[in-house]
């Protein structure tokens, strides 16, 4: 561990209030374990000595009581391997931890004769609960649809004009377009693990009318789907190639909606911030979309995974509709968002 690492730890902002975690060697487990040493791996440090305000503590004729609502997908790392991690949670905070059944969505329930203690119970939990959240895989998605009938039309016939011009190019086939019907801007990913957090996900999105009304001044807003980009630097090796979005009045009301989406979720802690704004664009051609013929003969889905992609050569591609509209057609729509799971 550096020095500065020492001086300058990095912060964890778990419901408005901030802790410091130290850095450690991580270590790696097989998937059968549970993770049990990840606390004293990870030993989290309060800046400060008030009690957690989370959560609402009780008070009982036997002490005091605090529920906490966890996924039950991370009860696990609660448990710790043959629940060493929960003994010592307890053991450290004298205080009693109650875990549902594994799959059973309920509450965690700490019990505790001192309010002190359940109160320093409920941060461990908290802070563990916060790190492994952020290594499970996202869920769903929100998104922008451009699901307008002109927008799917011009689709098509880039599709076409593709597979027509360069399908013996490196990797280009079918398979890896979107489905027309899919077409979308993403705005970000959410982590959702039990239907509680997709109703509260979903409520989050509803008082987002009004800031979008106001930006959008109440109004549809025309835009320009026009040309064509790459995600990485090489355009002979693409995984991800995308029609650029712009407003057709040239403003950036779009964008600040966008933005504005991902700071309303993250200050509610359902998305994590991956840059500090968004890019608006619509996959057109996905290299996770490709069909392995292999997998599927096994009867599996037939999709490749992020390790078995297989890029494609986007150089005529590019050529062929880099410089011109490829939707010849604007979409008039008043900014209408779409939470989906991912499949």
């Amino acid at each position: 561990m550096s020095v500065m690492d020492v001086l300058r730890p990095a912060l964890i902002n778990i419901n408005g209030r901030i802790y410091r975690r130290n850095t450690v060697k991580e270590e790696h487990y097989e998937e059968e374990e549970d993770l049990s040493n990840m606390e004293t791996q990870e030993r989290e440090e309060l800046l400060d000595d008030e009690t957690c305000d989370s959560y609402y503590i009780e008070q009982t004729d036997r002490g005091y009581r605090c529920a906490i609502d966890v996924p039950s997908a991370l009860y696990k790392y609660i448990i710790g391997k043959k629940g060493e991690t929960r003994r010592r949670l307890e053991f450290d905070t004298k205080t009693s931890i109650s875990i549902p059944k594994q799959g059973v969505e309920g509450q965690i329930v700490i019990t505790g004769s001192q309010k002190a203690a359940v109160s320093s119970a409920v941060t461990r939990v908290e802070v563990l609960v916060e790190s492994f959240r952020k290594k499970q895989p996202f869920t769903h998605f929100l998104s922008f649809p451009l699901n307008d009938p002109k927008i799917q039309e011009g689709f098509l016939r880039f599709k076409d004009e593709v597979l027509l011009q360069c399908s013996q190019d490196y990797g280009v086939e079918e398979s890896i377009f979107q489905n027309p019907a899919k077409l979308h801007l993403t705005i970000g990913t959410l982590t959702l693990l039990n239907d509680m957090e997709v109703q509260k996900a979903c409520a989050y999105l509803q008082e987002c009318e009004s800031f979008i009304r106001d930006i959008a001044e109440g109004k549809s807003l025309l835009l320009e789907v026009a040309g064509i980009e790459y995600m990485n630097d090489d355009p002979a090796m693409v995984d991800v190639l995308y029609a650029k979005v712009n407003m057709k009045d040239g403003s950036n009301r779009l964008q600040m909606i966008a933005d504005r989406l991902v700071e309303h979720f993250v200050s509610a802690g359902l998305m994590v911030r991956e840059w500090d704004r968004v890019k608006l664009h619509g996959t057109v051609m996905n290299t996770l979309f490709r069909k392995d013929s292999a997998v599927k003969e096994t009867g599996g889905a037939g999709r490749q995974t992020t390790s078995q992609r297989e890029a494609f050569d986007a150089r005529n591609i590019l050529k062929v509709r880099g410089s011109s509209l490829y939707y010849q057609e604007f979409l008039s729509m008043y900014p209408k968002m779409c939470l989906k799971k991912t499949i």
